[in-house]
């Protein structure tokens, strides 16, 4: 099991969706377009992506 941390590589903005697609095996463009889609529902998604932002490690 992949431990959880922002990838160096193909990055977009800090690495979070792309982080979270290697950690379960998708994409990153799916996780990306569900997190672009879960922005539309109201929630806390975007304080959510700053605050795992802030956690996840950079990969070494």
């Amino acid at each position: 099991m992949r431990s959880l941390v922002r990838p160096r590589d193909n990055r977009w903005i800090a690495g979070v969706c792309s982080g979270l697609a290697r950690r379960f095996g998708m994409s990153p463009n799916v996780v990306r377009l569900l997190f672009l889609l879960s922005c539309l529902l109201p929630g806390p998604q975007f304080v959510i992506y700053l605050i795992l932002w802030v956690l996840m490690p950079d990969e070494s």
